[in-house]
């Protein structure tokens, strides 16, 4: 995936509350305004303006508001999109905690605006280096202002030799010191930076990331397999609609892959994470497995026993029938977030390039996906490459998360397949923000 940057949008998202105008005094109702020699046409009117200063006169006696004239900046304002209720005929109002009215004529006055708390999330695992910079949006959602995924492969070789290795390493603090510069600039409320299944099985995983902090000045947690699947769900909540029954949720990572059975026939609370009845890590991923069977040239036989490995590790999982109640019910379904599903998606809506925008959310049903599978089983390595949602970054692994998933749909079989492209990160701002209770007291995701 190509590193990048989407910041641009942020400014106008959640802004929390207003200043008044600094373009001048504001009226008050307390003390009182010198009329001006126009009428509020701009025209000469002595007789007009005088019947003005008297009206108002009177009503400032009475102790009301004083009427703002057409050129004040309250009128300026509401020529340019203000609440109908402000202008020349409306009392002046009292600042609400809404957005700035604009005002180009003066934009270099235009009163600072409070700043919307910044968190980050940071995932370093067996294939990928993923950051997220993000803002509180509406309730329960936020924008991302900043982001940075790169594949480092560092569980390259840990298979066969059980350590990290010295060119993964340098690939992976390469990439983190770019997410060290990003978080630096940056005024960050909260974070979390963690590792997974690569540092987690490494014998110089907790060296490794020593050597992180002195040269990335970032210091990472190192999360279990159960802190992984939960935090997995978290980041897809907002995927799993309101009449749903059932959901298997799996995450296959590059080492590990997670598995969540969530059970959704009760009452429903508003984090995704609490319906978790069942939850498994199997420690084989996408390039464990590619390395043990084999990525670039893969047989239909040699696919067939990568199936077959998985499928002997999914039958130890003691909680695999805990949704059978739901499993035949047309409101039960997969949700797929991994580099596998949204391959998969890409493929199968023959996008020329890579488009979040259409992948996430999208749904498959089961005949696509087996007719998805069946195309990329029946391509070769360079067939593989030259197809611009693989690319040669994923061209030896997509067979290896193929077969991971066809063996969670023999176990789970279901209609319909929902694709995600979030996971981990989002997981974690979203509790990040929960937490720290920015959704609290506003719908609009306000501090």
């Amino acid at each position: 995936m190509e590193d990048h940057d989407t910041g641009a949008g942020a400014p106008e998202v959640g802004v929390s509350r207003a200043s008044p105008p600094s373009g001048g005094p504001s009226p008050s109702a307390g003390r009182p305004r010198q009329a001006g020699p126009q009428s509020g046409n701009g025209q000469a009117g002595d007789a007009q303006h005088q019947r003005g200063k008297a009206r108002k006169r009177r009503k400032r006696r009475r102790g009301r508001k004083v009427f703002a004239r057409d050129d004040s900046p309250l009128a300026t304002a509401a020529a340019v999109g203000a609440p109908a209720s402000v202008g020349p005929a409306a009392p002046a109002p009292v600042p609400l905690p809404s957005a700035p009215q604009s005002r180009p004529e003066q934009p270099a006055h235009r009163p600072p605006m409070q700043e919307l708390p910044v968190f980050a999330a940071l995932d370093l695992g067996t294939n990928n280096c993923r950051l997220l910079v993000a803002v509180p949006h509406r309730h329960g959602q936020f924008r991302v202002i900043d982001a940075f995924s790169r594949i480092v492969r560092l569980g390259e070789g840990l298979t066969a030799n059980g350590h990290l290795s010295q060119a993964a390493m340098d690939r992976a603090v390469e990439a983190l010191k770019i997410c060290g510069d990003k978080l630096r600039n940056r005024k960050i409320r909260k974070a979390r930076l963690i590792a997974t299944e690569a540092c987690r099985t490494a014998d110089n995983g907790v060296e490794f990331l020593q050597r992180v902090e002195h040269e990335a000045g970032l210091k990472l947690e190192i999360i279990d397999r159960q802190t992984e699947a939960r935090l997995a769900v978290s980041g897809c909540g907002s995927l799993v609609e309101r009449d749903t029954q059932g959901v298997v949720l799996f995450d296959i990572g590059g080492g590990s892959s997670e598995i969540a059975l969530i059970d959704l026939t009760g009452q429903r609370s508003p984090r995704l994470a609490n319906h978790i009845v069942s939850w498994t890590s199997l420690p084989v991923g996408v390039v464990s497995l590619a390395e043990r069977f084999g990525g670039r040239t893969v047989t239909r036989e040699i696919f067939a026993a990568m199936v077959e490995d998985v499928a002997v590790r999914l039958k130890s999982f003691d909680g695999r029938d805990r949704l059978s109640h739901v499993l035949a019910s047309p409101k039960f379904h997969l949700l797929g977030t991994s580099g596998t599903v949204t391959t998969l998606a890409g493929v199968h809506l023959d996008l020329e390039r890579y488009d979040r925008r259409r992948v996430d959310g999208l749904w498959m049903d089961r005949d696509s996906v087996d007719r998805m599978v069946e195309k990329l089983v029946g391509w070769d390595f360079q067939q593989r490459c030259a197809n611009p949602c693989i690319g040669t970054d994923r061209a030896d692994l997509v067979l290896a998360g193929c077969a991971i998933l066809e063996a969670i749909r023999a176990v789970w079989p279901s209609e319909r397949l929902r694709v995600a492209d979030r996971g981990l990160r989002e997981g974690i701002l979203s509790e990040l923000m929960a937490d720290d209770g920015v959704w609290r007291n506003s719908g609009r995701g306000r501090a």
